[in-house]
């Protein structure tokens, strides 16, 4: 695939979000940068999002790709894996198909990634939506040296195509089947990559609450707890492969008793 330097890549993912889908892909279409493409990847919905890729099938590449897991998390995955392989561009904007941009995302990314050529990753911190309230991420422990960082969304990702590659290649994306992308990355860029950097200009707009992978993990649930103990496996294993000490024992070793007990109690409950 040809990688035009100039040219930025939107990598959408989509899996039935027909509600959102429109406003996404206009909000694409009006950024004042140029130079860009946009790549849909495309789970096989069946809410009608077919109707609306339609009507955008002449400004984009639209592919679409069958579901391989029961898991959110790995689908996503997946359609990022195969979709970095439709991207020309140098640079890749992630992007959830129920999330949109304001207009200078693309030309503020760009001048970031020209000022500063070491950047693999560009974070830009997002704007919340929740119904129809507005209100800014609060960014707490990034740079905690004890645990992993507070994760800023997919769709706040900019991240070098040949990083992206580099960490599939890698197996930095297997495994792990609740973990979703966000996480792998803000976990690679400041434990083992170290080239990243955080934006404060408004360029995202999150939206909550609209059924997507994190709607049914409830803080302190079962499931919570065992993509916790996934997380820190994630984190010790990959530190621990390129030789760097993971100090969060307590957190970790608490965690591992507590899924130990919802294993043992929900045999016991059969």
């Amino acid at each position: 695939m040809h990688q035009d330097n100039n040219k930025i890549s939107i990598l959408i993912t989509n899996y039935n979000k027909i509600k959102y889908l429109r406003n996404c892909l206009n909000s694409c279409l009006d950024q004042n940068y140029k130079n860009f493409e946009i790549v849909i990847m495309d789970n096989f919905s069946n809410d009608g999002s077919q109707l609306i890729l339609k009507q955008f099938e002449k400004k984009c590449t639209i592919i679409k790709k069958k579901r391989v897991h029961n898991e959110p998390a790995i689908n996503q995955i997946d359609l990022i894996k195969n979709g970095v392989k439709f991207c020309k561009g140098k640079i890749i904007c992630l992007l959830d198909s129920d999330d949109y941009l304001f207009s200078s995302k693309l030309k503020i990314i760009n001048e970031n990634f020209k000022r500063n050529k070491n950047l693999s990753v560009l974070f830009d911190i997002p704007i919340i939506k929740k119904k129809n309230l507005f209100y800014k991420m609060k960014l707490r422990n990034f740079y905690n040296k004890n645990t992993w960082p507070t994760i800023i969304n997919t769709s706040c990702i900019s991240i070098k195509k040949i990083f992206l590659e580099n960490c599939i290649k890698n197996n930095l994306f297997d495994n792990y089947s609740l973990l979703e992308v966000d996480f792998r990355i803000n976990a690679i860029s400041k434990f083992l990559n170290f080239k990243y950097k955080i934006i404060k200009e408004d360029l995202t707009v999150y939206r909550t609450g609209t059924g997507g992978i994190m709607s049914r993990q409830k803080k302190y649930s079962k499931l919570w707890w065992i993509k916790r103990l996934q997380a820190h496996h994630f984190m010790r294993t990959n530190l621990e492969k390129y030789k760097r000490g993971y100090h969060s024992f307590f957190d970790y070793n608490l965690t591992r008793f507590i899924n130990f007990c919802i294993i043992f109690f929900g045999k016991k409950s059969l």
